[in-house]
């Protein structure tokens, strides 16, 4: 079971991000607030659950939570600044959007860009540690694989529905026949050599 805090005196927000590695759409952050009493029997790292327990798990972390918030940073952003500072980025805006103002923050990964007057944490694999990581990891999937479905009903030959815009063979044949779109980091490397 996962652990419920870092620091039993703070109030303490969990900070996820997804999308890194994708070759379109932005990149995706969540900060979540739950109470120190939180407890739930199969909340984890959103890539370790199905899309139907992270639907549920959506529904009862927003009734649960404190307070949290899901934010992102677009293509073009990530373009201009790099993908680590965009990750980094998109965990500040969501921790600027949260209505009630966490002490600390619980960062999954190994590196992150101070907040402004907030301690910080780094988690290794933390959303398979804390639930608050968990439950923003979820957050941030499931609201970035919603957009990238959305997406891919504009640009379909992408696959976007089943890919979400990572470099799979499928998305990286449709990017070699049709070209990039508006949406495609052109930052990244979009086709192999």
């Amino acid at each position: 079971m996962l652990k419920s805090y870092y620091n039993k005196e703070a109030i303490e927000a969990g900070l996820d991000e997804v999308g890194r590695g994708c070759l379109a759409g932005p990149v995706v952050a969540a900060a979540v607030i739950l109470p120190h009493d939180y407890t739930h029997e199969f909340l984890n790292d959103s890539k370790q659950l199905s899309k139907m327990q992270r639907d549920l798990l959506e529904n009862e972390i927003k009734r649960e939570a404190i307070a949290w918030a899901v934010a992102e940073v677009d293509n073009f952003e990530i373009d201009k600044i790099n993908i680590l500072k965009a990750s980094f980025l998109a965990m500040h805006r969501a921790v600027d959007a949260l209505q009630t103002k966490p002490e600390h923050l619980l960062v999954d990964g190994n590196r992150f860009t101070p907040y402004p007057m907030i301690p910080h944490t780094c988690i290794i694999k933390g959303d398979s540690h804390y639930l608050s990581i968990a439950a923003a990891s979820v957050l941030a999937k499931n609201y970035r694989d919603e957009l990238m479905t959305e997406l891919g009903r504009l640009f379909p030959y992408y696959g976007w529905a089943n890919n979400v815009g990572y470099p799979t063979i499928h998305h990286r044949n449709a990017i070699r026949e049709h070209g990039p779109c508006s949406h495609h980091r052109m930052s990244f490397k979009l086709l192999k050599d």
